[in-house]
């Protein structure tokens, strides 16, 4: 099974279900183009690496064949491109620049990590590039693909390791 990204109509696409997503704020770009902080999300192919979610917010571990891991208030991610940790889990607290992954907003409630950038990250070429839950106003990310919850749950019922994603314009 392919999962396919539209930033075109802002879809996600897999089997026979089609939902909206949401993308960047700035559009899209060809991954080898995107640079740290511009806002698009990046077309290409990716491999869902594993997933991360709020163990204090979800009364159990989501059912998903993807390998999940239960975050903590310590754990970031760092987008700072003079750290050796470049596009990388970090645990906080965290002397570079860093997005914290327990966030009050419930975003990253469900986090599946992508292989952009990290075999090995070029610094620079955008880091923290995940699927995770939109924000309940519906704005668009800072480049990462966003579900509703409903989406995400379904979605996650489909996954497996490895399984292709792309991103499309």
């Amino acid at each position: 099974m392919i999962i396919s990204v539209s930033c075109h109509d802002q879809s996600i696409v897999w089997d026979d279900y089609k939902y909206q997503c949401r993308i960047g704020q700035g559009g899209y770009i060809d991954e080898k183009q995107g640079v740290e902080g511009d806002g698009k999300t990046p077309l290409g192919q990716y491999n869902v690496r594993f997933g991360l979610y709020r163990p204090d917010r979800l009364p159990f571990r989501p059912p998903s064949r993807l390998h999940m891991w239960p975050l903590s208030p310590q754990d970031g991610w760092c987008d700072d491109v003079k750290s050796g940790a470049y596009n990388r889990f970090v645990r906080l607290p965290f002397s570079g620049s860093h997005e914290k992954l327990w966030r009050d907003d419930g975003v990253y409630d469900i986090i599946l990590v992508m292989d952009h950038n990290d075999s090995p990250p070029q610094k620079g070429a955008g880091s923290a590039v995940f699927i995770h839950i939109a924000q309940t106003d519906d704005r668009q990310t800072l480049g990462c693909v966003a579900l509703t919850p409903d989406v995400m749950v379904a979605l996650l019922r489909d996954l497996e390791p490895g399984m292709d994603f792309r991103i499309t314009s």
